[in-house]
């Protein structure tokens, strides 16, 4: 199995993460529209009270599974459409 998606998904949250980092996204609109564990710690805590770190880690890392996940689909659909040709 290729791991093409899982390489560009993890590129982009590593690319979102460095973006905030440097100070580009003064408000964090843009880290905020695209980290999906900052939407939930937003929810249930305040988010000035969770490390940057581990918001950027788990980004990063959210980004990597939602890669990964594509990947198992694309392979087993690949499988699926080479079995019945």
């Amino acid at each position: 199995m290729r791991y093409k998606v899982t390489i560009i998904a993890t590129l982009i949250g590593l690319a979102v993460c460095a973006f905030n980092y440097t100070g580009y996204d003064p408000h964090n609109m843009v880290f905020f529209m695209f980290s999906v564990p900052a939407w939930f710690a937003d929810m249930f805590m305040d988010i000035h009270d969770i490390s940057v770190l581990l918001m950027y880690a788990l980004t990063v890392l959210t980004w990597a599974l939602l890669g990964f996940i594509t990947d198992l689909i694309i392979a087993r659909d690949r499988r699926k459409n080479s079995s019945t040709a």
